[in-house]
């Protein structure tokens, strides 16, 4: 089974006057079989309502933050790094225990 990542928006923090997304709270989520890794973190932003890409509050989509997102972590890097979380749980190389 292949190790399936989902991306998702928990929340968003905005300045009430402009709308412009300040800070975006993000969380990757990712599953192989049983075995499951997650990351939880945020990306902060300059808002420039003059700027002909600026995107009002309430037109955003969660693709279109998303994509903030991905520009400003290393989408790749955090993948790889969840992924060896996920190998570490299938082939752990250290267990606790007593022989007896």
């Amino acid at each position: 089974m292949a190790i399936e990542y989902t991306w998702t928006i928990a929340n968003l923090e905005r300045q009430t006057d402009t709308g412009g997304v300040v800070t975006v709270h993000w969380r990757v989520n990712c599953q192989d079989g049983d075995c499951t890794a997650s990351a939880y973190g945020t990306a902060g932003f300059t808002p420039n309502t003059k700027d002909p890409d600026f995107v009002p509050f309430d037109q955003l989509t969660e693709a279109d933050v998303l994509e903030w997102v991905y520009a400003s972590v290393d989408k790749a890097e955090m993948e790889a790094n969840l992924a060896g979380q996920i190998e570490e749980q299938k082939a752990p190389k250290t267990v606790s225990g007593t022989p007896w």
